[in-house]
């Protein structure tokens, strides 16, 4: 079966792993099942692989057929994710592509290289039979990749569920493309695919299928705080979303979590299934956002822990406050870029602050009114956007916006009106304007 096929609803079987114990293959079915009963919208809309008019355009750019790839859809890309394949390969000419699960994005990925600059494809995929069909039908079209079986045969030190056993990448990627595993395995396991992030060649391109479900969502957020010099961005122009990512400059150190250890260990998995059905995760349309408060609590519970640190560290004598700092300096080290503060407000203190996976930073703040406020500021996705959103926490008022790759929460005792118009002057929207809404 190659992508000239008709397309099932599920992705094509995979036989359990040897060595696969009965623990691991309950817990994983646990969150398979989690995962369906909130993911089933996205699954739906992924069941469209684009209006046909996008992609007659799309094959008219690659100079192919127009039924080159009659059938799109469910566990195949859809037309939006091959378009951002094709944006990226005219822009970059790389010399090496590496994809993640073959099929459409081989054939679409392989002529875009054929057209801008000759690179070379490195693909991988779980299933033997698949692989040998595709390379053939790249073959009809006269094109050469290094296609490759690679059983899902290895565990990942940080995420759960079965990985490809992949042999000779190159050195440098100047593209990942990452359409593979199928959520079946595990609804989080291409988050294994950072693995190969430490090959990125500088301005290289990581592109996430499927971004838009819950599962991808959870894997974006742990990335972009595991590794803050790669910008991710979610695009919702296909149907079923894509996450692009772009390398910043590497040539200062950064702080990363790096830690070898497993954290996705069996316990946590069935807290963390118990986590989302608990907050009642539901779609909001077809590539709808998490319901605020399933998406926003961590960011929400780190900005409202952090205040409390503040607060402890003005009322002890023996811990001294730092109130300088070099903006330019955190953001190279960090990777948290900080917004102007208005005129008149003073900084009392700022710190490093942990979290999970990577430091974030705390500052307390004095307005000239003399109101004390608490600034948080860390890598993370949130529903807000550049209009601040306000939540609670222990009897205070959090503001948090979105600017970017970047989130920020400003916390205060004050009056709840009084806490977002101050957000308002320091977040590009108005958060007195939002509160009356």
């Amino acid at each position: 079966m190659t992508s000239r096929e008709l397309t099932g609803f599920l992705p094509l079987t995979e036989t359990d792993a040897a060595g696969s114990g009965w623990p691991r293959r309950l817990s994983d079915m646990a969150w398979r099942l989690a995962f369906g009963a909130i993911g089933w919208p996205w699954l739906l809309a992924s069941l469209s692989g684009g209006r046909p008019a996008d992609k007659r355009a799309l094959l008219d750019e690659l100079g192919l057929a127009h039924d080159a790839l009659p059938h799109l859809g469910s566990w195949k890309a859809d037309v939006g994710f091959l378009r951002h394949i094709v944006r990226e390969i005219a822009r970059l000419r790389p010399a090496h592509v590496v994809e993640l699960g073959a099929g459409a994005s081989s054939l679409v990925a392989a002529r875009a290289l054929q057209l801008h600059g000759g690179g070379r494809l490195h693909s991988f995929d779980q299933h033997g039979g698949f692989v040998d069909a595709t390379r053939q039908w790249l073959a009809d079209h006269a094109l050469e990749v290094d296609i490759r079986h690679a059983p899902l045969t290895q565990d990942s030190a940080d995420w759960p569920g079965r990985w490809y056993a992949i042999d000779r990448l190159p050195d440098r990627i100047d593209l990942l493309i990452i359409d593979g595993p199928p959520w079946s395995v595990h609804p989080l396991v291409r988050g294994a695919a950072d693995s190969l992030f430490s090959r990125l060649s500088p301005d290289a391109v990581v592109l996430l299928d499927d971004a838009a479900r819950p599962g991808e969502r959870l894997v974006a957020r742990r990335w972009r705080q595991r590794w803050p010099h790669i910008d991710f961005r979610l695009m919702t122009d296909g149907t079923k979303g894509t996450l692009v990512g772009r390398r910043r400059d590497t040539s200062l150190p950064v702080a990363n979590d790096r830690g070898d250890g497993r954290t996705w260990r069996h316990l946590g998995r069935a807290a963390a299934i118990a986590a989302l059905l608990a907050t009642g995760w539901i779609a909001r349309g077809a590539l709808g956002e998490f319901p605020q408060a399933a998406q926003a609590s961590g960011f929400l519970d780190e900005a409202a822990a952090s205040r409390r640190a503040g607060l402890l560290r003005q009322s002890m004598a023996s811990q001294v406050e730092s109130p300088r700092f070099d903006a330019g300096e955190i953001e190279r080290s960090t990777g948290i870029t900080l917004p102007p503060l208005p005129a008149g407000w003073r900084v009392t203190d700022v710190q490093l602050f942990p979290t999970p996976d990577s430091p974030a930073i705390a500052m307390s703040l004095t307005t000239p009114q003399g109101e004390p406020l608490s600034f948080f500021a860390d890598r993370a996705e949130t529903p807000a956007e550049a209009t601040p959103l306000m939540a609670r926490r222990a009897g205070e008022t959090i503001a948090y916006w979105e600017e970017g790759a970047m989130a920020y929460a400003l916390t205060g005792q004050g009056d709840t009106r009084r806490v977002m118009h101050l957000a308002g002057e320091i977040a590009p929207g108005q958060g007195e304007d939002r509160l009356t809404h």
